[in-house]
């Protein structure tokens, strides 16, 4: 835990040797983090977060996020029970829907209506993980998902059956949702200092009072984009390819309407179609970049960051890492540590 006592999260990647990745584990642990997030981009979190288990001891283990309708929500559970038992119960279960391109064309798994079908797929998992080791799981038909596990053969107990779920959100539907039904609310580091802290709260209480729930029964964690640089201009255009790649997503477009960005949002689609996201980076203005990314020396970082702890409980702070060499990835993750909580 850091002198202050704010919780801050790390991550770690599968884009090394494992000793590289139990290292990186090992080294935000010993400076306190409070947890390590792994992403579902071009791999799944659970390999990472495995390998983290294994190096660590007393840090939390989340998957920020495993993408929920990319396999089936029993495997996901069985992932998510592995995972809790190799790390001794730090694991936390981050949730996310992600866009209809990539579940129905990249993975050639139905999206449906993400709102409905994350409903359903959190179901499931908290039935299988509550009740599959005590024989009493018989079918489950829902809208997305038809199970029979009449002939499964009751595994072992998990380590915990109230295993905690998050969700991941963008935009408010999926946080009210999350906050109604999840056990956490993660903010998709695409988040804008001003959308965490006043679009975002009015979406979380609609959620907890349709829940019955206390804001105390959840955790928000909120994750950021950081690139801290004594040179601002090396910053802010190190930021422009993961503005890009987002913002090249159709299904994203009316977020960054609502920024002011529709315009720049529909020219950097035209890369992502051609799967170059890349070849269109310089596209992003610097306003655009320093809305989604917070650049600059550490001072005035420190001081764009501080307001989104009126509504957080955690920070999940993190470079802009597309299209970054691994040096300069390592070197912005170092300013990271160095001036939150070095």
């Amino acid at each position: 835990m850091t002198s202050d006592k704010r919780r801050y999260w790390g991550f770690v990647t599968a884009d090394g040797p494992a000793a590289a990745v139990s290292a990186q584990a090992k080294m935000q642990e010993d400076v306190g983090l409070e947890g390590l997030m792994a992403p579902q981009v071009y791999g799944t979190p659970f390999v990472p977060l495995a390998v983290a288990a294994a190096a660590t001891s007393r840090i939390r283990l989340a998957s920020g996020i495993a993408l929920a309708f990319a396999r089936s929500p029993y495997e996901t559970a069985l992932h998510a029970m592995d995972l809790d038992r190799i790390s001794g119960g730090r694991f936390t279960l981050g949730l996310g829907c992600s866009i209809r391109s990539w579940s129905e064309g990249v993975y050639g798994m139905p999206y449906g209506k993400p709102l409905a079908h994350m409903r359903e797929v959190v179901e499931v998992i908290r039935i299988v993980i509550a009740k599959a080791h005590t024989g009493e799981l018989k079918r489950y038909d829902g809208a997305y998902h038809h199970h029979d596990f009449s002939e499964l053969q009751p595994p072992p107990p998990p380590l915990r059956t109230d295993l905690p779920v998050w969700i991941a959100a963008l935009r408010e539907p999926l946080v009210s949702l999350a906050a109604e039904i999840a056990d956490g609310v993660m903010g998709h580091p695409l988040w804008s200092v001003s959308w965490a802290t006043t679009k975002i709260p009015q979406a979380l209480e609609r959620g907890l009072k349709r829940g019955g729930k206390q804001r105390s029964d959840i955790e928000f964690q909120i994750g950021l984009w950081v690139a801290i640089s004594k040179d601002r201009a090396e910053a802010i255009n190190d930021a422009r390819a993961t503005v890009a790649f987002y913002a090249g997503m159709a299904q994203y477009e009316e977020y960054f309407a609502a920024h002011g960005f529709r315009e720049e949002a529909r020219s950097l689609q035209e890369g992502v179609k051609r799967g170059d996201y890349v070849s269109v980076a310089h596209l992003v203005p610097d306003e655009m970049a320093e809305t989604f990314v917070i650049c600059g020396p550490p001072d005035e970082v420190r001081k764009r960051v501080e307001p989104v702890w009126e509504v957080a409980d955690s920070l999940w702070l993190v470079p802009p890492a597309y299209a970054l060499p691994p040096e300069k990835l390592m070197a912005y993750a170092g300013a990271i540590a160095s001036t939150f909580y070095g």
